[in-house]
């Protein structure tokens, strides 16, 4: 046998003792774990765009790493929930996914109204999903609130080779609603996705105060985001498993 491996037995007798009667061990069994800490913050934000974009692999992405080439449609609403620290703050995050079909329009607008953040995905393969922008901006206008933060994605950077909308195409896009980001990302790949949230979070982190005492959070920002409202006809959202 290699003498490396070789463990040596204790001798025999009192003088090693039992190993609960460690000192050590025996405090250490008493520690107890501490809780985890708190959410500091909890918002919300919706992905939205238009059938097939890839909204559902974004988030998965996002929230899992994971990534699955033939994806289903969402289904009226989805949500996954994410805690990130940014700012020196820990941020629970609830992101809802929303159907592109437009017969689910009057479910989906529900849940704009306490996004604190919109994700505006097109496909930059897919001339219609590009083209359908400004529809989705009027369902932002007409449902979501002001202070929202918005952020254009172009999606599918890894088909590049079939690429039918420019990136300059997405950015004068942007640039013609006030405060919109503009980028550029690949589920597939994992290219830029942890970005684009992230920034989006700080960008709604660079408007609250996050200085708020801690007696203070409970009452305050935890619940500056309600829950959305289910319309009563339909069951609650599925939770996928985290």
């Amino acid at each position: 046998m290699d003498p490396r491996y070789d463990i040596p037995r204790r001798a025999a007798g009192g003088s090693g003792g039992s190993a609960n009667s460690s000192p050590a061990l025996g405090a250490q069994s008493r520690r107890r774990k501490m809780p985890p800490r708190p959410a500091d913050f909890k918002l919300q934000i919706i992905i939205i765009g238009s059938r097939g974009v890839g909204k559902t692999s974004l988030m998965e992405r996002f929230t899992d790493d994971t990534f699955c080439e033939a994806c289903k449609s969402t289904v009226g609403v989805d949500f996954k929930i994410k805690t990130v620290e940014l700012r020196g703050k820990k941020i629970r995050l609830q992101i809802w996914d929303t159907a592109g079909q437009e017969r689910f329009n009057s479910i989906t607008s529900a849940y704009y109204r306490s996004a604190k953040g919109i994700v505006l995905v097109y496909d930059i393969t897919k001339q219609e999903t590009f083209d359908d922008l400004p529809k989705w901006m009027k369902m932002i206008d007409k449902y979501a609130s002001e202070e929202a933060e918005l952020l254009l994605v172009g999606n599918k950077l890894d088909c590049e080779t079939d690429r039918i909308i420019s990136r300059q195409q997405g950015e004068r896009f942007a640039s013609r609603i006030s405060g919109m980001r503009f980028c550029e990302a690949s589920a597939k790949d994992n290219f830029n996705v942890d970005e684009i949230f992230l920034k989006l979070v700080d960008d709604i982190l660079s408007k609250m105060p996050l200085e708020v005492p801690n007696k203070e959070l409970s009452n305050s920002v935890l619940s500056l985001q309600p829950e959305p409202e289910v319309p009563p006809e339909l069951p609650p959202p599925r939770m996928r498993c985290c």
